[in-house]
């Protein structure tokens, strides 16, 4: 049957199944923000939207009078930008997906889009097709490949006109956005959009439901692309593919909608900022906390890397992921295509997430206990029960717990080849 462009038909398209298998991914926010490197990729709207103080004395101090934020464009020059290097590092992150911003609301395009004069990554800066160029990186790895693109461009002409009118006009979604969708789709063909920049317009201004309904009957990835929820002012967590409801959404509890949290390893910016200290970014734990965290509820993982103006994505940015990527080499039995549980977490002395995969449990807990004893209470264990954990041969000794459940003797010392920030116990034969 084919969808019509309507919500209640275009939400009842199921999932494909890819994107909830894959649970981790890296988001890549990369445009002309990362000239200036500075504040955040909003870095042109509290410059110049908000005439915010702090952006104005940055800009008087560093570039000639007069700049405009045209004039980044030519330094976003991509000179060190190697794909098959990025895609490297993705793999070995333990990605199984990226997602590039093709478009941010800047609306500086990074391909060569054919409504985007001489704002976009051929006609100026890189003179590179940087969406096309990662992409055929990624497909060499097996990576699946999602295009960020905003609805909106803050200081379009165009679009300022369209909200002047109330959003009764339509010319910025007719000549700008909508083209430049069904470009990247039959240009890239990529297995997921991300879309953002929804929040001012209602769906009848952006023709979202007449796009999607295209995408999903249509399109040349008809049945493998997946969506978020960003197509209109008021679709988040309620209409779209799956749901992204906020950034960094946390939802706290078990959701019977398919999610995904998206997360920032330098926690003020999305963007490269060329002032980023230590403090202000996620260490390793941290990250593996909110991947558990998230995996358990039933959501998926975007974590985000900025890089600079030049492609290079920062050492401390690629020791993270690299963190991530060792951690999944020995536990990503429990994330990847696993399901949750009938319980998500314990809130026992010490901190166990739960998933499953077929009739094994897995209990992964992200501090080890002082005795080496870890008491889970919520599964039934039976005489067939057997425990192991990831990463270490051989099976462990547990008995029946005095409450509830069991209690498991651990290794006496924490496995050394082991990274310590959180372990997995895989359950066998309990209820």
């Amino acid at each position: 049957p084919r969808y019509r462009p309507d919500w209640a038909s275009l939400d009842a398209r199921p999932l494909p199944a890819w994107f909830d298998q894959a649970k981790v991914g890296v988001f890549v926010h990369w445009g002309v923000f990362s000239v200036p490197a500075w504040g955040s990729e909003w870095f042109w709207w509290h410059w110049q939207g908000e005439h915010n103080t702090n952006y104005e004395r940055f800009v008087q101090r560093r570039y000639p009078p007069d700049t405009t934020y045209a004039d980044f464009a030519p330094h976003f020059t991509a000179h060190d930008f190697e794909p098959l290097q990025w895609a490297q590092l993705f793999q070995r992150a333990g990605a199984r997906y990226v997602v590039l911003t093709t478009k941010h609301h800047e609306g500086f395009t990074n391909w060569g889009s054919p409504v985007s004069w001489n704002w976009n990554s051929l006609d100026t800066g890189p003179h590179r097709d940087l969406v096309g160029e990662l992409g055929e990186a990624l497909r060499k790895s097996n990576i699946y490949y999602g295009l960020y693109h905003s609805l909106l461009e803050w200081f379009n002409p165009l679009y300022l006109a369209d909200k002047q009118s109330g959003f009764k006009t339509q010319n910025f979604v007719l000549q700008k956005t909508m083209p430049e969708l069904y470009d990247l789709v039959l240009k890239y063909k990529p297995d997921l959009i991300w879309s953002d920049g929804h929040w001012e317009a209602p769906e009848s201004y952006w023709n979202s439901t007449s796009f999607l309904a295209w995408l999903y009957n249509d399109s040349p990835v008809k049945d493998t692309v997946v969506v978020n929820d960003r197509w209109c002012n008021n679709c988040s967590c309620h209409h779209g593919g799956y749901y992204n409801c906020a950034d960094k959404y946390k939802p706290g509890t078990l959701i019977a909608h398919k999610w995904e949290m998206c997360s920032s390893i330098d926690k003020l910016s999305w963007g490269y900022r060329s002032n980023m200290i230590v403090a202000e970014l996620m260490d390793e734990a941290g990250i593996i906390e909110e991947l558990v965290q998230t995996v358990s509820f039933g959501g998926n993982y975007l974590l985000n890397v900025g890089p600079t103006k030049e492609g290079v994505i920062a050492p401390i940015f690629q020791e993270r992921l690299l963190a991530l990527g060792r951690w999944l080499d020995t536990n990503g039995e429990a994330i990847y295509e696993s399901k949750p549980w009938r319980v998500q977490t314990e809130n026992g002395t010490v901190t166990v997430w739960y998933t499953s995969k077929g009739p094994a449990v897995y209990a992964i807990f992200l501090i080890w206990p002082r005795d080496n004893v870890l008491e889970l209470s919520s599964p039934d264990p039976s005489p067939a029960t057997q425990v192991t954990m990831l990463g270490f041969a051989g099976a462990l000794e547990w008995r029946v717990s005095p409450g509830k459940g069991l209690l498991v003797t651990l290794p006496s010392v924490p496995p050394s080849p082991l990274p310590q920030s959180g372990w997995t116990l895989k359950l066998e034969g309990v209820q």
